[in-house]
């Protein structure tokens, strides 16, 4: 099963990973911040991702990995 992971404190909120995510499974967190002062991008639902690392790819600050 693929795992993401996001690293939060290096996440500068844009929510590009967000508008690729073709299974709509990632999502900007809605009631917390990082030492940054943006709503982070955040995982729903693990058990539904296919890998596609369309996620990551998109990431311009390279903070999400993708493990197949």
């Amino acid at each position: 099963m693929p795992k993401v992971t996001i690293d939060p404190e290096a996440c500068k909120g844009c929510g590009l990973c967000v508008s690729v995510c073709p299974k709509k499974i990632l999502k900007m967190s809605e009631d917390k911040i990082n030492k940054k002062g943006v709503h982070y991008a955040e995982m729903t639902d693990q058990d539904k991702c296919i890998g596609c690392a369309f996620c990551g790819l998109m990431c311009p600050d390279c903070v999400i990995t993708v493990e197949r």
